[in-house]
């Protein structure tokens, strides 16, 4: 399994949106887009059957990193419209700041301890960051 896919079940794993479900005949999680809350699906092996992305609360750009409380799944829309908008900004600017920390907010009220058939995945991003 990729990083990338073990980082996303990471995600999935704390944030309380993601529930199991079945796709047609595979398992898989769903949830929801940390900005519109449209519905996301990941498969068991961590990939995104609909169009997830990975998005950093606080942008790679600016230092961000890959700890799992700066990161949640979005929309390829959401995430390409926060990245083109907001992610190009100074480090500095207030609209960042204030889509940073409603987004951190969001991701907060989201986490949850990881269901124990991903809490290796956890372990694992903890370990890479």
């Amino acid at each position: 399994m990729t990083a990338k896919r073990r980082r996303i079940l990471a995600i999935v794993a704390t944030d309380a949106t993601f529930e199991p479900s079945r796709h047609g005949t595979q398992a898989v999680w769903v949830g929801a887009c940390i900005h519109c809350r449209s519905p996301l699906t990941i498969g068991h092996d961590g990939r995104p059957i609909s169009q997830a992305t990975i998005e950093h609360i606080w942008p790679q750009r600016h230092g961000g990193d890959h700890a799992l409380a700066n990161l949640a799944l979005a929309c390829g829309a959401c995430n390409r419209g926060k990245g083109g908008r907001h992610d190009t900004r100074p480090r500095n600017d207030p609209r960042l700041a204030e889509i940073v920390a409603e987004l951190r907010r969001r991701r907060a009220e989201r986490w949850r301890e990881p269901p124990p058939a991903l809490a290796g995945h956890v372990a694992w991003a903890l370990r890479e960051t």
